[in-house]
């Protein structure tokens, strides 16, 4: 790591002086990456979309159709037949 005093290009925000509140509240921007937890974190919103596909799917699968309100909101419908 670089002198404090001598900051070199690339350092970023670890050169610059700052208060350890700024640090301690940003402190996303003083660690390095860690891919684990970045594959965990893709890994859930992957699950996450996932499952409202899934569940998007079983709906429109058992005769329902999404309907967009006059106001705008979109809600589920059943399927209705002329003849019933």
């Amino acid at each position: 790591m670089a002198n404090k005093n001598n900051p070199a290009p690339g350092d970023g925000l670890r050169s610059v002086r700052t208060t350890s509140l700024f640090r301690a509240v940003n402190f996303e921007l003083y660690t390095r990456p860690n891919a684990v937890i970045m594959g965990l974190g893709l890994l859930a919103i992957t699950g996450c979309a996932g499952y409202i596909a899934y569940m998007r799917s079983k709906y429109e699968g058992l005769g329902y159709y999404g309907a967009v309100k006059e106001d705008g909101t979109e809600e589920f419908v059943k399927r209705k037949s002329k003849w019933d």
